[in-house]
């Protein structure tokens, strides 16, 4: 008789009906495998009667996930609700009731993630969230298991296929945002409401999850810089190209010498011979450096329902032998090498500035020096050509300078009389 376990679904939605589904065809291939077999035991749904187009026996189903808890035949919660404060409840009550974790809740661990890592530690029951980066890419295993004995320099991620979509319709049709943008929401890519894709926290949630794992601390959401892809214009991408630069919209973590860490999600110019500028449509990637391996990189689908379906499986797997074999790591792993995070004002970039001026003797000199006064150099400059008098766009690309630095320059170039328009600024990363 093999060893059985009791596993609790909270949420039945696309990913969670994907989880049910391949548990239930590939159940031999897991009894195989895991030498155990894994019985999904109680679905908590919000409504027993919705259609989800998989065979599930009624009486699985329960509308309250405090049922979950309540059955001492499971051992194993699985918890893919969406919802932050019940699905805090729900994992803290397993936790205290021995109960192994599986989520897949990104934004849940981005902003609790040191309370509910804490009370894992104390009741000493692991926690384990492949699912939450990056879909099927095996990210989170990598970083805590694979590369345990780097240190982590960088990561550069692609981390929200929606805005990838987007991005990537805009360079190869010339559609602008909105455009791009409901060609996603027709083709399913992108909610009805894609607010939280386009804006950047759905990738900066991973992002802090990522750089946590990396530097044993958790960083606080309010020590990272965020911007979306809603400003990105046609013309962006058209000049980017001319440049020799593609945008993506890239989480960037990144570990200086003194120990202190950056994590940024952004648009950002990066050289179109870099592998990442080769990442099209929903695909996600991740380069990670660190100081032993070198460079790794990391690309697959980062969400839909069979990819992340795939992660929370292979946790279930996880969940499985750890009840066979009790660990000393609870799912994150603090320590003190690391600690601080950069102040935004002090990250370093390089940067795309275009700027709508007139187009007169003159005005390159006026903001050459408004740059050159805060001590911010110009690698190089590109101008359309345009009818003398009339305003048209002036791309430079500046050498590294501090946040702080091209903050106080766009201000103060935005006030020059031959300024038509606030100037526009996009980061720029040359993997140096």
């Amino acid at each position: 008789m093999l060893q059985s376990f009791g596993i609790g679904l909270a949420g039945l939605g696309n990913v969670g009906a994907g989880v049910f589904k391949h548990l239930t065809q590939n159940r031999a291939l897991l009894r195989e495998r895991l030498g155990v077999e894994l019985n999904v035991r109680k679905i908590a749904v919000r409504n027993v009667s919705k259609e989800r187009g998989i065979a599930v026996a009624p009486e699985l189903l329960t509308t309250e996930w405090q049922d979950l808890l309540a059955d001492p035949a499971i051992s194993i919660i699985v918890e893919l609700m969406g919802r932050k404060e019940e699905s805090l409840r729900l994992i803290l009550g397993a936790i205290e009731r021995g109960k192994i974790v599986v989520t897949g809740n990104k934004a849940l661990l981005a902003e609790h993630g040191r309370e509910i890592f804490e009370a894992a530690t104390r009741h000493k029951i692991p926690v384990f969230f492949e699912a939450a980066v990056a879909g099927g890419i095996p990210i989170i295993k990598s970083i805590r298991e694979a590369f345990i004995g780097n240190h982590i320099e960088s990561i550069h991620g692609i981390i929200n296929g929606t805005s990838n979509y987007i991005l990537t319709q805009m360079v190869e049709t010339g559609a602008s945002f909105n455009e791009a943008l409901a060609e996603a929401q027709a083709a399913g890519y992108a909610e009805a409401d894609p607010a939280f894709d386009v804006n950047g926290w759905d990738a900066a949630h991973k992002a802090i999850i990522l750089a946590s794992l990396a530097y044993g601390f958790w960083i606080p959401i309010d020590k990272i810089f965020v911007e979306g892809i809603e400003h990105i214009t046609a013309n962006d991408i058209c000049f980017a190209r001319k440049l020799g630069y593609t945008i993506k919209l890239l989480g960037i973590i990144k570990a200086s010498t003194s120990g202190e860490i950056e994590v940024r999600v952004h648009p950002t110019l990066i050289p179109e011979k870099h592998v990442l500028a080769s990442v099209s449509g929903v695909f996600n990637a991740l380069a990670v450096h660190g100081d032993v391996v070198g460079d790794t990189l990391f690309y697959g689908r980062g969400a839909g329902q069979d990819p992340t379906a795939s992660a929370v499986i292979a946790d279930i797997a996880e969940a499985a032998a750890a009840l066979q074999s009790p660990r000393s790591n609870y799912g994150f792993m603090p320590h003190g090498l690391y600690g601080t995070c950069t102040p935004l004002d002090k990250i370093v970039s390089e940067y795309y500035l275009r700027v709508l001026v007139e187009d007169r003797p003159g005005v390159m000199a006026q903001i050459a020096g408004t740059l050159g006064g805060l001590n911010i150099g110009i690698s190089s400059i590109f101008q359309p050509e345009g009818t003398e008098g009339e305003a048209v766009q002036l791309i430079l690309v500046i050498h590294k300078a501090t946040h702080g630095q091209m903050s106080e320059a766009l201000a103060q170039i935005g006030t020059l009389n031959c300024v038509k328009q606030p100037p526009r600024m996009i980061r720029v990363e040359n993997f140096a």
